[in-house]
């Protein structure tokens, strides 16, 4: 593990995106709320805050840090027809970054849709994932938009 102990305590944010591809159709089952296994949507998003608050326990050597904010939001449809994507913002104060977090929750939120429409899409694919932007610490704001 990379000692941070000279680094300053600061505000640290960064956000990740994942994308499932699927069908129109799936699409539609997902607005509706009409998958058997239930509410795709919560559950997924749920699971990625769940799983950027568990990262440390995921990846080796990640440090563990007191996670001020996570959000995940799925939107139907983005960025292109019969696909949603997964934006994860985690926020935090300390040390180091918090991309790892980031690429865990929209990671394992896309894992999760994936899991509850396999059912009725088994072509289905978690395409890209992505850090898109983190602010804070000694390198200071980055943007991949």
């Amino acid at each position: 593990m990379v000692d941070v102990s000279s680094k300053p305590v600061t505000a640290r944010t960064a956000a990740a995106v994942a994308t499932v591809v699927t069908t129109p159709e799936v699409i539609s089952l997902l607005a509706e709320n009409g998958l058997a296994k239930g509410d795709a949507l919560s559950t997924a998003r749920i699971a990625g805050i769940m799983a950027a608050k568990k990262t440390p326990e995921l990846v080796p050597l990640c440090h563990p840090l007191p996670i001020s904010k996570v959000t995940v939001d799925l939107q139907l449809d983005a960025p292109q027809p019969g696909s949603v994507q997964i934006t994860a913002e985690v926020r935090t104060t300390g040390q180091t970054g918090v991309e790892m977090e980031a690429l865990t929750a929209a990671s394992v939120a896309a894992l999760t849709l994936y899991d509850m429409i396999k059912g009725v899409d088994r072509a289905a694919v978690i395409a890209e994932t992505k850090v898109i932007t983190k602010s804070g610490g000694v390198s200071g704001d980055w943007s991949r938009l």
